[in-house]
């Protein structure tokens, strides 16, 4: 909760944080290095967690969902973290949110062929309008 977020490329200064996400090109959790912009990845939510159905590529926010969210979800519940309630609801974290974030960063069409529907609020979307138009003379991302 008191974390500094740094928002760098910059290898140096990557090297001396103590968690990096969806930067720095490399996936090692044993050193908090949690990024799927490598050519050799191909981590999957079963790959890392056998027990788990899901196939979709991980994206940084699946890695670190994949690494911490029943911690997280059992911290905020008061839960056991292996327990039915945090189980449950891991899952359905996954299967109906994090799933989305996987596919649409990684690129994963949603339907083979023709669209069935148009999906007009996805969390891609949203977090677009927040970003600066391309044109725009302030591409300034910090300011909001």
């Amino acid at each position: 909760q008191d974390a500094e977020v740094v928002r760098t490329r910059d290898p140096q200064r990557l090297a001396q944080c103590d968690v990096v996400v969806d930067v720095g090109g490399e996936y090692d959790p044993e050193r908090h290095r949690y990024d799927h912009h490598q050519r050799s990845f191909t981590e999957s939510m079963r790959s890392l967690r056998p027990d788990k159905p899901w196939t979709t590529k991980l994206s940084s926010a699946g890695l670190v969902y994949c690494h911490f969210g029943s911690q997280i979800l059992a911290g905020l519940l008061e839960q056991p973290e292996d327990g039915p309630v945090v189980t449950a609801l891991y899952d359905k974290l996954y299967e109906n949110f994090v799933e989305e974030i996987d596919a649409i960063d990684n690129g994963i069409a949603q339907a083979e062929g023709e669209p069935r529907y148009a999906v007009t609020t996805t969390l891609s979307a949203r977090v677009a309008h927040l970003n600066p138009r391309w044109n725009d003379p302030d591409q300034d991302t910090e300011v909001g």
